[in-house]
Order: structure tokens, then sequence, then C-alpha cells
């Protein structure tokens, strides 16, 4: 059992006294356009489970909450401050810590949650005798070069999050495709601006593409993460 809601506190001590390997899923509850506005949930959580299932380290639940102050314009996108994330993430870091937990994979759903990752080098240099590896999933070597041979138009909201898992009943997608919009503008504007000049919320490309195709970047994301669970780390 990997997940720790399949665990009892006596499993996971038991666990700790063999291993003390970890993932941390960090997400985030914003708009993803037609698609679910847990996208950045469901797939580091659900990767994080794939990916470990095989070697028996413990999953935590993922982190729901992360920092998405430009998407405030969109009902359901709620957002963090920076103080109160990092605080956060290092209040999780110390409570593993503590448990006993020194090898901490973080599986990062999230482009905004990138702050994390600094916090997690400084709170390293702190714990010497720990060590977390951050994981930006999607855009991992393997990750996006399978992205990039399946379709090189692809970003936040468009076909590259549209799994099965994240897609919803019910909802139609148009077909057209949608053309890159411009990144440094999109980064300068306040959260009403950039509604009005995004839409429904792709950043650009089509909105779905075949299942077959996901799947074969899943299966990559999926072997890239559990490597990392396995070999990245120092001895």
């Amino acid at each position: 059992m990997t997940p720790i809601a399949q665990m009892n506190w006596m499993q996971v001590e038991q666990y700790l006294g063999g291993d003390d390997r970890c993932v941390l899923p960090l997400g985030s509850t914003e708009q993803h356009g037609y698609l679910s506005l847990c996208v950045d949930n469901i797939l580091p959580e659900k990767l994080a489970h794939d990916a470990a299932a095989p070697l028996g380290v413990p999953v935590f639940p993922v982190q729901p909450y992360g920092l998405t102050p430009y998407f405030r314009g969109y009902p359901g996108s709620v957002t963090l401050r920076l103080a109160t994330y990092l605080s956060l993430i290092r209040d999780l870091l110390d409570s593993l810590h503590e448990q006993g937990f020194r090898r901490i994979l973080i599986v990062n759903g999230h482009g905004g949650n990138a702050p994390a990752q600094g916090l997690a080098g400084e709170w390293m240099a702190d714990h010497p005798d720990a060590q977390v590896r951050f994981h930006n999933w999607w855009n991992a070597p393997r990750v996006w070069a399978q992205v990039q041979a399946t379709d090189t138009n692809a970003s936040h909201a468009s076909w590259m999050e549209n799994f099965p898992w994240t897609r919803l009943e019910d909802v139609a997608l148009p077909q057209e495709e949608k053309a890159a919009l411009d990144l440094d503008r999109l980064r300068l504007l306040p959260p009403k601006a950039l509604r009005e000049y995004l839409g429904e919320g792709n950043y650009g490309g089509r909105f779905q593409r075949p299942d077959s195709e996901m799947q074969a970047i899943w299966d990559v994301a999926v072997q890239e993460t559990r490597e990392l669970l396995q070999n990245g780390w120092v001895k």
C-alpha cells in the first residue's frame, strides 16, 4: 500500500524501520479552461501513485492550493500568498523530517509553485541529513521531449493537460487549434485584464488529442518519476 490514506500510523512506523523515502505532490486549484479546476492536483497525485506503487513508497495527499494570483479573475481559482505558501511547505518538510523521512520527492503539478523549489534548497542546507528532489513532472526532460514530439503547440489548459482523468463529462471541447499566446504579455497583466486577453483559459494549442498519444506521454512520465524515486539520491 503506498497512499497514506490506505495506511495507519503503525504501518508507517514499520515502513520507516526499513526505508526513509516518501512522495509529496504539490498542486493548485485554478482554471484550466474546459478541464477540471483540479487538473494540477489530479495529475501530480495520480503520477505519484502510479510511479511509487511498485516500490512501496508512501505517497502523501496532494497539497491542493498553490500560487496562482494571476487567475483570480476566474471563479474557483484559489491562491495563497507567497509568505503563507512558503511557510506551509516549510512546515510540511519539518513534519516529515521529524517523523523520520529523509528522502522526499516533491512531484509538482503547477509552475506557479516554483518558489517552493528555492525553499527546498534552503531547507536542505539546514537539514544536511535529508534530501529533497523537486520534480516538475510536465517539463522533465523525457516528458517534455515526448510532448514536443507529439505537438509543439502545447501549453496550459491545452491538449497536453487533457487526460481521461482531467476531462469533465458532458463538456464539449472546441475542435479548432488555438494559436500560441504571448506569454511575456500574459505575465504582465493583472487578473481582470488577463482573463479578457486569455478567454477560456487555454494558452495555446488544440484542446484535445487522441488518448493513445496522451497515454504514451503518461507512460514516459511514470517511468521518469519512478527512476527519480529509485535512483535520484546522493549516497
